[in-house]
C-alpha cells in the first residue's frame, strides 16, 4: 500500500467518521450525549486539519471546538432544568 492510497482511506474513515458523529448530534434527544457527539466531531476535524498538514489549526480545533467548547455546554445542561418555572 502506498501512501496516495493510505490518505484516501484515511479521508474516508474521516468523512464517515464526520458525518456520523454529526447525524448523531442532531437525532440525539439526550444533551449530554448530543454534547458528547459534538465533541467527536470536533476531534475528528481536528485530525482532518493534521492530515492536511495544518497541525496549528488542528490543535486549535482540539482544545477549543472538543474541550471548551464541551465543557461550556456541559455546565450550561448541568446549570438548566428541564421544568419550566411559574412565576
Amino acid at each position: 500500500m502506498n501512501f496516495e492510497n493510505f490518505f484516501w482511506i484515511l479521508q474516508i474513515f474521516i468523512a464517515i467518521g464526520l458525518i456520523g458523529s454529526s447525524i448523531a448530534a442532531i437525532r440525539f434527544k439526550n444533551l449530554i450525549a448530543a454534547v458528547i457527539a459534538m465533541a467527536v466531531f470536533s476531534l475528528a476535524l481536528s485530525v482532518e486539519f493534521y492530515v492536511l498538514q495544518a497541525p496549528d489549526v488542528a490543535i486549535a480545533e482540539a482544545g477549543v471546538g472538543a474541550g471548551l467548547t464541551t465543557a461550556m455546554y456541559l455546565l450550561a445542561i448541568r446549570n438548566t432544568t428541564d421544568e419550566e418555572v411559574v412565576e
